[in-house]
């Protein structure tokens, strides 16, 4: 069963702008992991932690680097979720979260899934 479903889409030029004129922004959002990953996939990422947030139902209000994307095996995306996120989820039953992330034309975009074995 469904539980939550989140969508953002960033502007890669305005998060580099951002990037470039906060310092401290790119260690406060992104996780040791993320912090060197090309602009493209900076943005990706913020849309990602953006889409948890309301697959969650707490847009804006959820630790940015507790939501982290890494590759699998096949270099797929993977959301894996620690701390406040992970309590969050666990909180609304959630079993396992479903992400998929596109850049392109300037802009990233993320879907993020969550989704829980059990009935309503």
């Amino acid at each position: 069963m469904i539980v939550g479903l989140g969508i953002d889409i960033v502007d890669m030029a305005r998060l580099g702008a951002r990037l470039d004129r906060t310092p401290g922004l790119r260690e406060r959002v992104f996780t040791e992991a993320e912090r060197d990953l090309p602009l493209r996939s900076l943005a990706a990422r913020f849309a990602a932690k953006e889409a948890t947030g309301k697959a969650l139902c707490t847009p804006g209000d959820l630790p940015w680097q507790e939501a982290e994307v890494t590759k699998g095996e096949h270099g797929e995306p993977i959301l894996v979720v620690t701390g406040a996120v992970a309590a969050r989820a666990e909180l609304l039953g959630v079993t396992r979260l479903h992400i998929s992330l596109s850049h392109d034309g300037g802009i990233a975009t993320a879907i993020v899934i969550a989704e829980s074995e059990g009935a309503p």
